[in-house]
């Protein structure tokens, strides 16, 4: 799809470091030190009675472990071709679990369950089995739920599929990024598409009822034709939901991203241009665009959700549960009670000897002030239905002013008291939300970088 002269512009205004939005605050901008464990703690014992007793609860917990490093990846992982890790770890995560048990005082309701990585399919079967059910022992689980795990084609057997399934789990997420050989090479993921065939064939037989297929744009080396080519493959294996990100460029944080250069990398325009490409493709296959990178076909629950207003955002992206209360248990796992964040340690023997002494493996948090629950609750709503309203004397006149420019560009239609996404404006959906983000106005100065928003 040929991009005009205007949007070419538009591209090269708003195309900036911009947070992703999967929070508010974004975690750059934390009040970490006003933060104190002891009010997080307290905080889990109220927040968790009341998500308890209003639907239930989500557990992320996060399995570093890779084989080897795709040279792309954002996340926090551990390479190691070392399996003997794995139950070490699981009892580390089981022990984590036990201490937030002592703070709960009564079974949880799991509604929501998602196990990411690194790679959740570098461990073994057996072992992914004890962990999920030791887990679960402890659990109430209610009749409608939410299970879900990243598999890498590469490693993900049927025997990881059919024990998860049987566990609970109906929802399987595969890492494609792309098919082109040129691009998995550059990006150390080099996966025959005969892989990805076999999992979502697979998984389909034993019964998962969506499948979600994460690509990626912007890699390098990529092209028009390679993208469009991808787009095409993944659509006639017809997974329920694909995830579209822009590829985050960010080696002062990532250095394995070193191993290629920006030279490497198309540049905004041909980058937006694959973008289009390929969601041109997915619409007219069918698939509903959700919201920021994420499509679904017409009869999943994102589509739903979407359709009915109950559309949530969290830290792993969109869904269709909206339980409020969030933990995270694993290094680096962020956990969230609605009120407050609080984030693990980031390497795998800190996290060990912290719940090894009973403690939990905390070490950054933020407490949400009145005004930062009420910023949340607008990014979150034009994040998920395009649109937000506010009571007279909400928004500062500051904020309301940051308003014109995306209006006068045709991003935005404002009243006195709302705001409603257009069309054309959600291509830039992280440039609107920045507009209500006071923390990062307040903190503007700051040489925080993030990944750019186009």
């Amino acid at each position: 799809m040929e991009i005009t002269h205007s949007e070419k512009s538009l591209i090269q205004k708003y195309n900036v470091s911009c947070p992703r939005y999967t929070s508010y605050p974004t975690v750059p901008y934390w009040d970490t030190a006003n933060f104190k464990k002891q009010e997080w703690e307290h905080g889990v014992r109220t927040d968790f009675f009341h998500a308890n007793t209003h639907g239930g609860i989500s557990l992320y917990i996060h399995l570093p472990y890779c084989e080897s490093l795709c040279t792309y990846c954002g996340c926090n992982t551990r390479i190691t071709v070392n399996h003997a890790v794995e139950m070490p770890y699981i009892k580390s995560v089981l022990k984590e679990w036990k201490l937030y048990l002592n703070l709960f005082k009564e079974k949880p309701i799991l509604t929501e369950l998602h196990l990411g990585g690194g790679t959740p399919t570098f461990f073994h079967p057996d072992n992914l089995e004890f962990l999920i059910r030791s887990i679960l022992c402890d659990c109430i689980i209610p009749e409608h739920t939410s299970y879900s795990f990243e598999g890498h084609p590469n490693n993900t057997t049927k025997e990881h599929l059919d024990i998860l399934y049987r566990l609970g789990f109906s929802r399987v997420s595969f890492g494609i990024q792309d098919f082109d050989l040129h691009v998995q090479e550059i990006i150390n993921r080099v996966q025959p598409l005969e892989n990805v065939v076999r999992v979502t064939e697979e998984a389909r037989a034993i019964g998962y009822t969506s499948i979600n297929y994460d690509l990626v744009y912007g890699l390098p080396l990529q092209t028009l034709a390679g993208i469009t080519d991808t787009i095409s493959k993944s659509i006639a294996l017809t997974p329920d939901r694909i995830a579209f990100y822009s590829y985050a460029h960010v080696p002062w944080l990532k250095p394995g991203q070193r191993k290629y250069t920006e030279l490497d990398l198309p540049d905004d325009e041909v980058k937006r241009a694959l973008y289009e490409a390929g969601k041109a493709l997915l619409l007219h296959a069918g698939y509903i665009d959700i919201g920021m990178d994420h499509f679904a076909l017409p009869g999943d629950a994102l589509t739903r959700a979407a359709d009915n207003g109950t559309l949530h955002r969290n830290f792993m992206g969109y869904t269709a549960q909206h339980t409020g209360f969030a933990i995270g248990l694993g290094v680096s796992a962020i956990s969230d009670t609605w009120g407050a964040f609080a984030q693990n340690v980031k390497t795998v023997e800190a996290y060990q000897k912290l719940v090894d002494m009973d403690l939990i493996p905390i070490f950054k948090g933020h407490v949400l002030t009145k005004q930062d629950l009420k910023i949340r609750t607008h990014i979150l709503a034009v994040m998920c239905t395009y649109k937000t309203t506010w009571c007279k004397g909400d928004l500062s006149d500051a904020l309301i002013n940051r308003f014109a420019p995306l209006e006068a560009d045709g991003l935005i239609i404002t009243t006195s008291n709302s705001l409603q996404v257009t069309d054309l404006g959600k291509a830039f959906l992280r440039n609107i939300c920045i507009a209500f983000d006071e923390r990062y106005w307040e903190g503007a100065s700051s040489a925080v970088q993030f990944s750019k928003a186009v």
